[in-house]
């Protein structure tokens, strides 16, 4: 990490937007229900976050009787710490950027260890004999193989029915043994299946890792008699794909035989040709010599840590792709991070070998990489329950406080206060607003270009993307009192160059490569003057889906909001709840209507069909509404809650709130549109839509701690060790021949734990007779697509606000 602390990055000037410190909190009861009008501004961004939040439809508090707390965050980017939540709930930490010594195949002449003696095994495979009479008895047997030859074998499942496995002709007879599937997996094929056909199964398994350059037909093939039920067989494929990593096909023939076959898509081959793939960096062990097979590893797919300090996700990616000369293909993660934070969330490279990752690490800046794990699969969007935050926040002050001038006294009221709020925000929850960088940062909001798009009219799309601040062109910062930073001025200075000439080339230089979007629309204008459509087809398709799902939120947004005002935290009749986390509660009146008792007493219900609102495999989330009785019963609370995002396939609430959809969207401010009828000719702009949780809350655990600081002396005074600082800590110790006493796992990625209250209230600087300010550091939970920033907002009735830089002009 040399490359990391040689390079210095250029201070900047940064200021608190004096405009922001003495905003008054309104209330929001007359902002939910005036003139549709009033929510969306044909205008600029203005600068004010509360004024910015009121555009797009951020008004109303869960708890409007709170006082109101001040401070600042994200003064430094360190202030804002992002941990991403595995589905397994563990939180994400660099622990180390060192690889582990990998296993090696030795070389000829040398003693094999035990772990490289399995990847030098034949390709003979044994499954060992159905235990003997002696066996069964708890007598040790005879250790018998049964060797399959090149005829079909036959066996029997779990009701007797034969089973049969197909061999090609071979020069030679093929043992064939029992597969490592986890216990839990091969009970599950136990259920179905008798254990010799688990057996044959797991050789097919065998034989298309050993062989995945084989084709299909070459591999073995596994036929046995399958259950009739439905049901039962759905259920049979979907473990058989899960069981066996989609490497193995399950068919049934016109008999009803279940046919197992190697799947098409097993060969490296055709995945490479998938992801682009060069061959150079995709061969396995021939290409690599004295080195361990991609699955004696693990897998294909390296699983690594990303930490990076103020930086986009896409960029740093960017750069591995760049020096590992591959594609952005080879990497997948499971979401984006924040840009001004630290953040550390796991990502997954196809075919990447650690080595070569961990080796970039020399030269990534305020970015690193590590824990490496190979795995068999990959990362896909959305494989994370959450995040962890630890937020600083500085200059913290009550309003309501009346204990000024006694720093004790203040520092036990915020730490109160603050306690309270967090208990209030896991119990009462917030109002699951999307935030404002949904909405963009540039002169338009992207929600605008989203309903330009919807209502069919590229062109001003097209304009409204290349829109800039006139600020951004002054040469001068005392021509306006606003710097403008250098990327900011370029994207203007280009786009002008563009409008007022029609260079293209030129147009393009000045512009700098992360507005990839609006390049994208100059090159493609400059060859199509009137193709409008075909510049916003030119954008990246995450971008251009981004503009429409903005309007959707936007709507999202203005509804909570209004929804709040007519019934707060009330279930009513109509209200929505997802289907598939209420099923319990659940019973259809025909099914009821079909219940039986057996000869034993015991009720049996008839399957309710092919219901898809029901299917657990559905892709789409389905909704229902609530009746009266299920509102009012109790069985359901504000938290289960959910309100639609405008599409075409989304039920509505049966309640005022449904009601509200299509009287603002065929308003002027809603564009006219009808919420039932989302489609479009494109593709990408057509709208299905979703469902989103009114409510949402931090997790059951949560921190606060409360520092004092020196305005003058200590405001750059960082409060929390980021990962790769507790790394280089050790590492520096380590070489200096510091005993390092061993810890726990858990509690060496830990973020450093804050002193208790108690005892920082007692415990005083050297400087304390300065201290005159309070920080607060506050770690908290959240689920996946849920804003921290929203969660402050509520906590503080809105007086937390983001630290602005002067650099912001041009936006």
């Amino acid at each position: 990490m040399n490359g990391q602390e040689a390079d210095s990055r250029p201070p900047k000037r940064v200021k608190l937007d004096s405009s922001q410190a003495d905003v008054t909190i309104e209330g929001t009861s007359t902002m939910a229900h005036q003139g549709h009008e009033s929510h969306i501004q044909q205008g600029p961004l203005v600068s004010d976050d509360t004024a910015k939040e009121r555009q797009v439809g951020i008004t109303a508090f869960v708890d409007e009787t709170r006082p109101v707390f001040r401070g600042i965050l994200k003064k430094r980017y360190t202030d804002f710490l992002v941990n991403e939540i595995l589905p397994n709930g563990t939180v994400v930490h660099l622990s180390s950027i060192k690889v582990q010594d990998q296993a090696v195949l030795p070389k000829p002449g040398s003693t094999a260890s035990a772990v490289n003696r399995k990847s030098m095994q034949t390709d003979q495979e044994t499954v060992p004999e159905q235990p003997t009479p002696e066996g069964e008895t708890g007598e040790k047997g005879p250790n018998v193989e049964k060797t399959i030859g090149p005829e079909a074998t036959k066996g029997q499942d779990a009701n007797g029915e034969s089973a049969q496995v197909s061999f090609l002709p071979s020069s030679s007879p093929t043992k064939v043994t029992k597969n490592q599937i986890p216990e839990a997996d091969h009970a599950i094929l136990l259920g179905y299946f008798s254990d010799e056909t688990v057996g044959l199964m797991s050789s097919l398994y065998q034989s298309i890792l050993r062989h995945p350059d084989w084709k299909s037909r070459d591999h073995p093939m596994v036929r046995t008699d399958f259950t009739s039920d439905r049901n039962i067989r759905s259920q049979i494929h979907q473990n058989i794909r899960r069981i066996f990593n989609s490497k193995i096909d399950s068919s049934t023939d016109k008999d009803g035989i279940l046919v197992l076959t190697a799947s098409h898509t097993a060969s490296p081959n055709n995945r490479d040709r998938n992801r682009g793939g060069n061959s150079k960096s995709n061969n396995d062990r021939s290409s690599r010599p004295n080195k361990l097979s991609w699955q004696d590893r693990g897998g294909e797919y390296l699983h690594f840590s990303l930490y990076k300090e103020n930086k986009d996700t896409l960029e740093v990616v960017s750069y591995l792709t760049k020096q590992l000369k591959t594609n952005t293909k080879t990497f997948q993660f499971a979401g984006t991070k924040d840009r001004r934070a630290v953040t550390v969330q796991r990502v997954s490279a196809y075919r990447v070998e650690a080595e070569r990752l961990a080796g970039l690490n020399r030269s990534l800046k305020y970015a690193a990489v590590g824990d490496f794990e190979y795995h068999k699969q990959g990362l896909e969007l959305g494989d994370l329950s959450g995040n962890e935050f630890v937020i600083t926040l500085r200059d913290c002050r009550l309003e309501a406080s009346s204990s000024d001038d006694v720093a004790g006294e203040r520092k036990a009221d915020l730490h109160s206060y603050l306690h309270t709020a967090l208990h209030r925000l896991r119990e009462k929850g917030f109002l699951n607003f999307y935030g404002l960088q949904r909405f963009g940062t540039f002169a338009t909001r992207t929600d605008i270009v989203g309903l330009h798009i919807l209502k069919g009219d590229f062109k001003s799309a097209c304009d409204s993307i290349l829109e800039f601040s006139p600020s951004a062109l002054n040469e001068a910062a005392s021509e306006t009192g606003v710097l403008v930073g250098q990327d900011d001025r370029s994207r203007a200075e280009g786009i002008n160059l563009w409008r007022n000439t029609g260079r293209i080339n030129e147009a393009l230089d000045k512009i700098p490569r992360k507005f990839s979007a609006e390049s994208n629309i100059i090159r493609h204008l400059g060859r199509h003057r009137q193709d409008y459509l075909g510049a916003l087809l030119s954008i990246q398709r995450n971008l251009r889906l981004m503009y429409v799902h903005a309007y959707q939120s936007l709507v999202w947004n203005l509804a909570v909001g209004e929804r709040w005002r007519l019934y707060g935290d009330k279930v009513v009749e109509g209200d929505l709840v997802l289907v598939r986390e209420h099923k319990d509660k659940e019973m259809d009146p025909e099914s009821a209507a079909r219940e039986t008792v057996d000869a034993d007493g015991e009720i049996v219900i008839e399957p309710s069909g092919d219901d898809r609102a029901f299917d657990k495999d559905d892709m789409f989330e389905r909704a229902r509404a609530l009746t009266a009785e299920e509102a009012t019963g109790g069985e359901y609370s504000i938290f289960d809650i959910v309100l639609p995002l405008p599409g075409f396939d989304v039920l509505y609430p049966a309640n005022a709130g449904g009601e509200w959809y299509k009287t603002f969207m065929a308003s002027e401010a809603g564009g006219g549109l009808d919420p039932y009828n989302m489609r479009r000719k494109q593709k990408d702009f057509s709208l299905s839509g979703g469902y989103r949780k009114i409510l949402a809350r931090i997790g059951e655990v949560w921190e606060v701690n409360v520092h004092e600081y020196c305005g003058e002396k200590e405001g750059e005074k960082q409060f929390v060790e980021t990962d790769l600082e507790r790394i280089k800590k050790h590492d520096q110790k380590a070489n200096q021949g510091v005993d390092q006493t061993t810890v726990s796992d858990d509690a060496a990625i830990a973020v450093e734990a804050p002193k208790p209250p108690q005892q920082a209230l007692t415990e005083q600087s050297p400087e304390a007779q300065y201290t005159n300010k309070l920080a607060a550091v506050l770690k908290f939970q959240l689920g996946s697509s849920q804003y921290a920033t929203m969660a402050l907002r509520e906590l503080s009735k809105g007086g937390v606000q983001a630290y602005k830089a002067e650099f912001l002009g041009g936006r």
